[in-house]
């Protein structure tokens, strides 16, 4: 699937970010943040290892890319009650219509630039989730290695709590990869792949940052590509024409040359920034804003007392 623009004076197309899509990114990073009783480990996590399932399966990869993006949308406004949810609770006959309400409040907001990808994604929702299923020990090694955090050659590490990983960071660039493609008129599979793909080294290399890699020097590339090595042969051992699209997809983003690695590097570093933002933004987080703007206490029969309560507590 190919984003192309219909509008060439567009600014996605001359690589800019679309002003729409900062917020959504921020929200759609929360899918790190994100669990509930059904699952252990966040949303984005379960939705990287069952990305990776279905392409060992051989589920087509631009299937998986549209599957996993739609889930993704509607998780943000849903979390995670899904198809599955939906249909357990016994409503699933509404589920489609559910699905659709919680894309559109995102995706029709010309975060999506693009209308058959748009289409292709929407398309997908009534599929739901991928299904879980084997996968290669990479993946799990992924899930558990946690994000290096804030680092400087010849400064202490910022210790941020609790550390993304690997798995959360690489399902979120993913993503961000899919919706930013139209941008540089991109391949999103292609670049949904990358973003699945590119630490498949830090499976078997734990994450130092960038104090590490400059310690680790000349030595850093041949780590890199043993680790990545390693990660590729399990694979090949379980799908073995999957390791192609993945090599094909990894090749163009060591530069910038191409569209697909212009728009995978667009949701490498926000994903990057905006994870490290989130905890300012928790730091600046006021009451009235909860309150007001948030409505946490919201409309319901007991509004009013609920509002003395509060008053006469001096929260409100």
């Amino acid at each position: 699937m190919t984003g192309a623009l219909a509008d060439p004076m567009s600014a996605a197309v001359r690589g800019r970010l679309s002003p729409a899509a900062l917020p959504l990114f921020r929200e759609l990073g929360d899918l790190k943040r994100i669990r509930s009783a059904e699952a252990a480990g966040s949303i984005a996590e379960r939705l990287f290892v069952a990305a990776w399932a279905a392409l060992i399966r051989g589920e087509p990869a631009e299937d998986v890319m549209a599957r996993v993006t739609g889930a993704a949308l509607v998780s943000a406004r849903l979390g995670d009650i899904d198809l599955v949810v939906l249909d357990r609770l016994g409503i699933g006959t509404r589920a489609e219509s559910i699905l659709e309400r919680a894309f559109d409040e995102l995706a029709d907001e010309g975060v999506i630039e693009d209308d058959a990808l748009r289409t292709h994604i929407r398309g997908a929702l009534p599929q739901g989730r991928p299904q879980m299923g084997p996968v290669p020990p990479f993946v799990g090694k992924l899930a558990r290695q946690p994000r290096a955090g804030v680092t400087c050659p010849g400064r202490p590490r910022i210790m941020l709590q609790p550390p993304e990983n690997h798995a959360e960071h690489c399902l979120m660039v993913a993503v961000y990869g899919v919706i930013a493609s139209p941008w540089h008129r991109a391949d999103a599979t292609r670049v949904f792949l990358a973003g699945l793909a590119h630490h498949l080294h830090n499976a078997d290399m734990p994450d130092s940052g960038y104090s590490g890699e400059m310690l680790l020097g000349e030595a850093l590339n041949d780590a890199i590509a043993n680790a990545r090595a390693a990660a590729t042969a399990e694979i090949a051992e379980m799908a073995p024409t999957l390791v192609d699209q993945v090599e094909d997809a990894l090749a163009p983003i060591s530069g910038d040359s191409t569209g697909e690695a212009r728009a995978f590097h667009v949701a490498d570093v926000l994903d990057r920034v905006l994870e490290i933002e989130q905890f300012t933004r928790a730091g600046r987080l006021a009451m009235d804003v909860v309150l007001g703007d948030y409505g946490l206490v919201h409309d319901g029969p007991v509004k009013a007392f609920h509002d003395r309560i509060l008053a006469d507590a001096g929260l409100a």
